[in-house]
């Protein structure tokens, strides 16, 4: 893995650590709020940037991302702004990974050739589309491969592991985002006692860097899931900060 994503990934094995992933909803709570929160982040060590594409029906993140992306597209923030963004950042951070984090609705509405094209020149590395099942995926997966970029599939804390395989199959360049517990986006006091087999179990049997993420919010979680994944993604909890204090100095603390 030779571009940006397994860059970071490798960067952060050599230093000890599991890499981290942030999660921002893009233009929440406004837009030069959202900005100065990336280059925050960036400064504090995060590896990937997921950039979180508004939606009106946002059904799998919690009551935090729901009520950013809200807002956002209030603002009139959706996937065209969401591209332009994408490319401001790339050109302030041109080492960090970049991952767009949508559902595919706005993908789909673009017109997933068109998508592909414009997110390559944003400088995007790889797109989550948190509803398109495997057996669906191939019309994205080949539409975004000729320009570069990649998929980063989601696995489900009950996805039979030849499935898991399945998903890895074909991904350059990306991750396995492991959802670590039942439900929602959200932050989680206490993440799930067999995670860390599950873990185990995931990276044994792929060949991609695995991650994880929903419901981690401290550094003692991303502690823990580092010793057994790749890396870990953090979301809600720096989604609430931004919005309470405009600032994300320091990262997950």
């Amino acid at each position: 893995m030779s571009g940006r994503i397994g860059k970071c990934f490798a960067r952060a094995k050599s230093e000890g650590r599991g890499a981290f992933i942030a999660y921002l909803t893009v233009g929440y709570p406004d837009m030069a709020t959202f900005g100065k929160g990336v280059d925050d982040l960036v400064e504090s060590g995060a590896d990937i940037l997921e950039l979180g594409v508004p939606f009106s029906d946002p059904f799998a993140d919690g009551a935090v991302i729901r009520s950013a992306a809200a807002k956002a597209v209030a603002d009139g923030v959706g996937m065209e702004k969401t591209l332009e963004e994408a490319g401001r950042i790339r050109e302030r951070h041109p080492d960090a990974g970049i991952v767009l984090f949508s559902y595919y609705n706005p993908i789909f509405s673009m017109g997933t050739e068109r998508f592909a094209s414009e997110a390559a020149k944003a400088g995007v590395d790889a797109v989550l589309a948190v509803d398109l099942p495997l057996e669906e995926r191939d019309e994205l997966l080949d539409a975004l491969k000729p320009c570069g970029l990649t998929m980063i599939p989601l696995i489900a804390p009950n996805t039979p592991l030849e499935r898991v395989k399945e998903s890895a199959e074909g991904i350059d360049d990306g991750f396995l985002y492991v959802i670590t517990v039942k439900g929602i986006t959200g932050e989680r006091r206490d993440l799930p006692a067999e995670l860390s087999s599950r873990l185990d179990s995931i990276r044994a049997a792929v060949a991609i860097p695995v991650a994880a993420g929903f419901g981690v919010s401290t550094g003692a979680q991303a502690e823990t899931i580092s010793k057994h994944a790749d890396g870990y993604i953090v979301g809600s909890a720096l989604v609430k900060r931004l919005g309470e204090t405009g600032s994300l100095k320091g990262g997950l603390s």
